[in-house]
């Protein structure tokens, strides 16, 4: 292992035939005094789910620092190897919740994503396929367009065959992955059945507004309903804004920043007449951009102020109802007891610290017992797209963490994460004996409303 008396040396393969290399322009580089921080102790490499994979040092938090900083000095180009290696980052945050020093690498990582995009020009495959994913991804109205003709694509098993011929995964994995990760389209997929307020049952304790998310509202509505009504027995108007669209997420952690920054306008501008007390999120990815906004608009003169007072306001549906408390009774699941594996999914454990709450929650249903995963804090390998952009390496951990949830015998997992749930999903069916998998406020909403598994 490489420690601080033992310099890493960079890859002479970094160099660049050019005689002017590329680096990072004048536009909020990665910040000296952050690069500073690291000491390069190592910490950061066992709990790095890339390093884990791949095994090589330069894709490792502390690898990548080395890197930044020696593309800061001129010492090394923004060359197709260097963004290669930053491209094989997670984002998962790991490494800031293990390293003793406090680097905040997620701050580093959101500086080079940017750069990347600007002066780095990708292969036409890869600049294409990244123009289809934020073209689509983040506008549920135009997923839905897609959702006849993808009906009838699995109608037909026209996608089983696909998958088993291989034949896509040969022209392009990265489609392939885009493919295998898709969920059945139902009738629930092609509406929105909640209204824009929905009263408080009883006396009301909140006025709350939610976030319904893309993917989320177009493959999960079931969870955004069942978020409704457990918010709404526990004492909270909920208002849900149709001018609402996408959190930013998927663009912001892939260093598209216009189109993130343009998406955080319209979200905080949807919110701005309601009145909510607070802000409620159930995508663990999602709620970690909502509380970022105020460094995604910093240099907005007339939306940063208004994007760190939206911040403040975001809470996850898990934080905030351990929070504010349960005020409905809660009933047993099935008649014998349940045993629930909680999937910690990474911007709820390390980019939001939250890990307790929603134990706390899952607890509190009779009947219930939960077990711990082996490596609770290693990445499933979806990380918003990157199972689509590095569908290899997300495999891996796809598999890894589907193995070690099973092992621990429950017989349902709890996923809080939309993106953690398809990945987690796409891979249980390789594992023995097969297992169901919920969001906790599906687990919550059946309890209240006493309807059995």
């Amino acid at each position: 292992m490489q420690t601080s008396e033992q310099p890493l040396k960079l890859d002479t393969s970094l160099a660049s035939n050019q005689s002017q290399p590329e680096g990072f322009d004048s536009q909020h580089p990665p910040d000296p005094a952050l690069i500073d921080a690291c000491v390069h102790c190592g910490f950061c490499l066992t709990t790095c789910p890339s390093y884990r994979v791949i095994g090589k040092e330069m894709d490792s938090p502390r690898g990548r620092i080395y890197l930044m900083d020696a593309i800061n000095q001129g010492e090394a180009p923004l060359s197709p190897t260097s963004v290669q290696h930053f491209d094989s980052c997670l984002g998962c945050l790991a490494c800031t919740t293990a390293c003793p020093s406090g680097v905040q690498y997620d701050r580093l990582i959101a500086a080079v994503r940017p750069q990347v995009q600007r002066n780095h020009r990708r292969s036409w495959p890869q600049a294409a396929l990244r123009r289809l994913i934020f073209s689509l991804f983040p506008y549920p109205d135009r997923i839905r367009l897609l959702l006849a003709p993808l009906a009838i694509y699995q109608r037909l098993g026209i996608s089983k065959g696909v998958q088993a011929s291989g034949l896509l995964k040969r022209f392009s994995p990265q489609l392939a992955a885009m493919e295998s990760l898709l969920p059945p389209v139902t009738p629930s997929c092609f509406q929105d059945n909640l209204p824009e307020r929905v009263p408080a049952q009883g006396e009301r304790r909140y006025r709350v507004g939610l976030i319904l998310g893309c993917v989320q509202r177009v493959f999960f509505s079931g969870v955004n309903e069942a978020t409704v009504r457990v918010l709404t027995a526990n004492g909270c108007e909920v208002v849900i804004p149709r001018s609402q669209g996408c959190c930013a997420a998927l663009p912001e952690h892939q260093g598209e920043t216009g189109q993130a920054q343009a998406l955080a306008r319209q979200m905080i501008d949807s919110f701005a007449e309601t009145g909510v007390d607070y802000v409620i999120i159930n995508a663990a990815g999602c709620g970690h951009t909502l509380k970022e906004y105020g460094h995604i608009l910093a240099d907005d003169v007339e939306y940063c102020d208004r994007a760190r007072a939206f911040s403040q306001k975001v809470r996850d549906v898990q934080e905030f109802l351990a929070e504010v408390g349960l005020t409905t009774p809660l009933q047993p699941l099935q008649k014998e007891p349940l045993t629930v594996v909680y999937q910690d999914a990474c911007h709820l454990l390390h980019g939001q610290k939250i890990s307790r709450q929603p134990r706390e929650l899952l607890r509190q249903i009779p009947g219930i017992t939960l077990r711990e995963p082996m490596d609770a804090a290693l990445c499933c390998g979806s990380a918003g797209v990157y199972n689509m952009l590095q569908p290899e390496v997300a495999t891996e951990l796809g598999q890894m963490k589907a193995r070690n949830l099973v092992n621990t015998g429950a017989s349902l997992i709890a996923s809080p994460n939309p993106g953690c749930s398809l990945q987690i999903q796409q891979h249980l069916p390789k594992q023995n004996p097969p297992i169901r998998l919920m969001h906790p406020m599906q687990l919550l909403d059946r309890s209240i409303r006493g309807e059995q598994l």
